[in-house]
């Protein structure tokens, strides 16, 4: 009978296509995963892998089979979660995902508070963009994950958090910095700085006032707020930079002018996980942390 040993070996080499490789990512020697695929091979009567010394190919079997095996492991997973909820449902460790432009400016803040409430879970964050956290979550690697909307997460369940808006941010000097605040109007034809293809606020950020032309500066994409927040502080353009990375003091000690946006449409920060999730009450236990912060955040950041 096969097992799920073997079935994460193939699904490793799938992943990695690489023996080396995919035996560490099972954290077992070489010669223990060739052995366990060429006896789940024999088993099946069936051809996974097409070996050579250059390069590893995956027979139409092999994608099938291992497409078939990320539904068992995932399902093997969910019952061993499902038996430690009901030993201890707070504990254990979680797998929590986030987009970069709402992990490091969020999760440091929220830390003490789940430590508080929930002392035996241990947190491992990622940050990926939606896309990634997405098929994480899907493929089981992921337990939940912190993502903006409007995005379609298809059947995943979601629970809000908060709406996080913008401010134009522009460099020290520039015309019109002594406004209290930008209108949808006032944007129509500006070209923006925005992060890179890829990053969901780049295009909520272009969706920030829909019945306006506003655009990206081709010229340029950045890879971080960070790095974006750098170029608009050396003169090079414009930006919209989230509420919830000001408040956490990411424009902090560069020339930039911050304006609010007057009318401009937000994104909507939500916890999404798979429905069949046994850590269902856990997830919305941390979503109440996740807002209250958020809350405390805005409280400090207007004095």
């Amino acid at each position: 009978m096969i097992t799920l040993r073997q079935l994460r070996f193939l699904v490793a080499l799938v992943d990695e296509l690489n023996f080396s490789r995919a035996a560490a990512a099972c954290h077992v020697t070489q010669p223990t995963l060739s052995t366990g695929l060429k006896e789940l091979e024999e088993m099946l009567g069936v051809r996974l892998a097409e070996r050579n010394r250059r390069s590893v190919i995956i027979t139409s079997a092999g994608r099938e089979i291992a497409l078939r095996a990320r539904a068992l492991l995932l399902a093997a997973r969910e019952i061993e979660d499902l038996a430690a909820q009901h030993s201890n449902p707070n504990a254990g460790d979680l797998r929590l995902g986030a987009i970069p432009t709402i992990g490091p400016f969020l999760i440091p803040k929220v830390l003490s508070g789940v430590r508080g409430a929930f002392p035996n879970l241990r947190l491992f964050l990622r940050e990926e963009v939606t896309e990634s956290l997405l098929d994480g979550l899907a493929a089981g690697r992921l337990d939940a994950a912190l993502i903006a909307q409007p995005f379609d997460v298809g059947s995943l369940e979601t629970e809000f958090l908060f709406d996080d808006g913008y401010h134009l941010a522009a460099p020290r000097g520039h015309p019109g910095e002594e406004r209290k605040a930008v209108t949808g109007t006032e944007l129509d034809g500006a070209r923006l700085m925005l992060l890179e293809k890829g990053h969901c606020l780049q295009r909520h950020a272009l969706s920030a006032f829909p019945d306006r032309n506003i655009q990206q500066d081709e010229s340029f994409a950045a890879t971080s707020l960070s790095t974006l927040i750098s170029m608009v502080g050396e003169g090079l353009g414009i930006t919209l930079l989230p509420d919830l990375a000001i408040d956490a003091g990411a424009a902090a000690g560069y020339e930039i002018d911050l304006v609010p946006l007057v009318g401009a449409r937000p994104r909507h920060v939500v916890m999404a996980w798979r429905p069949t999730s046994p850590r269902r009450d856990l997830f919305l236990g941390l979503s109440a942390i996740f807002r209250e912060t958020r809350t405390a955040m805005r409280s400090a950041a207007l004095g």
